[in-house]
């Protein structure tokens, strides 16, 4: 076996993200790897609920030999097996979302030799990650673009702070990644959006999209957008925004809170796309990062636009670098767009 490799978990945005990255970066390389220090500069360090559910779930499909896999630790060392396509389904047990649960299996499943099924349950949509619908409109959009196609379901939303959702993936296996070339955006065609409310008033989800359609009037394109009442154990709102260019596609959303106006909640989201159509960017700076790793994996070099160059894209290639053979070079600076090059 190669050697293991060795992880500090405050290397660059020092998060979640170095820990679910080495996962699945251990998972397409065969290769051992201990972390340490996880999350330590967080108000809670060391493994969440989430970031536990993340590790089982790596283990689970590679049979691997796990050390440290208990809630607070910061040390973890972690031994794969071959990735087994199968059917799996993972319990959080708290709002911990479930997207970032799924997105660490879902490469190494994709190019196993089989289909597979996924389900999680946990937050669907919560605070500081995507969201299901972003996941479902954008992420899945864009992998399937590069070859990687899958499909998505929610079977019931989940609000922080009482989760209770569930997320089904189906996996065919088997998949070949290509490069990717998107730096220029295009045209703006249009934009869809979703105005959703979970037990509460429908009038929430109706103020929501008023405002955000009359300050999408500034735009030169069509826009739509949706009501609909989300099944769920909680209570929550969530207003999402897709716009389509001539090559490609952003997606923003913004959620609901105790004591937060619903136009609050409409001028996040349209904040978000505003400022991503006044940097020229091709790609937004959320699937910037979640793109980089597949296109690792790809047939060949690719390169995209960034709207914004982020310490989690910076953290995420070191991550890379450290695993695969791989150049990966960003041309930006920190917080400005950039221009990043990969050639596996």
């Amino acid at each position: 076996m190669a050697e293991m490799i060795h992880i500090d978990g405050t290397m660059g945005e020092g998060g979640g993200q170095v820990l679910r990255g080495s996962l699945t970066l251990a998972l397409l390389s065969g290769r051992a790897v201990r972390l340490t220090r996880i999350r330590a500069r967080r108000d809670r360090p060391g493994l969440g609920f989430q970031h536990r559910m993340a590790v089982h779930a790596a283990a689970r499909i590679s049979s691997a030999r796990v050390e440290g896999d208990r809630v607070g630790s910061q040390d973890l060392e972690f031994v794969p097996g071959p990735v087994v396509p199968g059917d799996y389904h993972f319990d959080i047990g708290t709002a911990g979302n479930t997207s970032l649960v799924l997105q660490t299996v879902l490469l190494p499943l994709a190019l196993a030799r089989g289909p597979s099924t996924v389900g999680v349950t946990g937050g669907t949509h919560v605070p500081l990650s995507p969201c299901f619908h972003y996941l479902d409109w954008h992420w899945r959009v864009m992998l399937s673009r590069l070859g990687l196609s899958f499909d998505l379901g929610m079977i019931t939303a989940g609000f922080y702070p009482q989760g209770g959702g569930e997320i089904h993936a189906a996996i065919p296996g088997g998949a070949r990644i290509d490069a990717l070339n998107l730096c220029h955006r295009g045209r703006l065609l249009e934009v869809h959006g979703l105005s959703a409310v979970a037990n509460l008033p429908e009038e929430i989800a109706q103020r929501q999209r008023g405002r955000a359609l009359r300050r999408l009037r500034e735009l030169d394109c069509p826009a739509r957008i949706v009501l609909e009442s989300m099944p769920a154990r909680s209570q929550g709102t969530v207003l999402v925004l897709l716009a389509r260019f001539e090559h490609g596609q952003a997606c923003f959303f913004a959620l609901g809170a105790r004591g937060k106006r619903a136009e609050r909640v409409a001028d996040e989201a349209v904040d978000e796309l505003l400022g991503f159509l006044a940097t020229g960017g091709a790609v937004d700076r959320w699937l910037a990062d979640q793109l980089l790793l597949p296109l690792a994996c790809a047939g060949g070099p690719s390169a995209f636009r960034t709207s914004e160059v982020t310490l989690h894209l910076l953290t995420h290639a070191e991550v890379i670098r450290r695993f695969l053979p791989v150049t990966i070079r960003i041309d930006g600076e920190l917080g400005e767009p950039g221009t990043v090059h990969v050639k596996p």
